[in-house]
């Protein structure tokens, strides 16, 4: 994780890590699709994210993502209004033929006893 996305990260209580896996030779189409198509309307419902990560090592062809968010509501509430957006079934439409499979982890933040009360 690259240090900006570590440092937003640590103050958001709950993060969505997607995962997304691509056909094979199409990760460039994917995201010119996702650029275009996609992201306008997250940043508008979401905000900004954490970062994004293609994998190097591992399971190929893995385009990943981070969004973090506050509480459960928070997270509940941002993507009900990207899920409403009337162009967003246009990026579905427009990368269903990219997308092989996809994973989507709400992940929760834990403070060990040794790193102090969250700040």
């Amino acid at each position: 994780m690259q240090p900006e996305a570590l440092i937003a990260a640590a103050g958001k209580a709950y993060v969505d890590h997607r995962i997304y896996t691509i056909k094979p030779r199409k990760m460039a189409e994917f995201i010119d699709v996702f650029d275009r198509l996609a992201m306008p309307i997250l940043l508008s419902t979401l905000g900004s994210p954490l970062g994004f990560w293609v994998s190097h090592v591992g399971p190929l062809n893995q385009f990943v993502h981070l969004w973090g968010y506050d509480s459960l509501a928070d997270y509940e509430q941002r993507c009900l209004k990207r899920d409403a957006h009337p162009d967003f079934p246009a990026y579905f439409s427009a990368s269903e033929h990219l997308v092989v499979a996809q994973e989507t982890r709400l992940i929760k933040r834990l403070v060990l006893p040794s790193m102090g009360a969250p700040t």
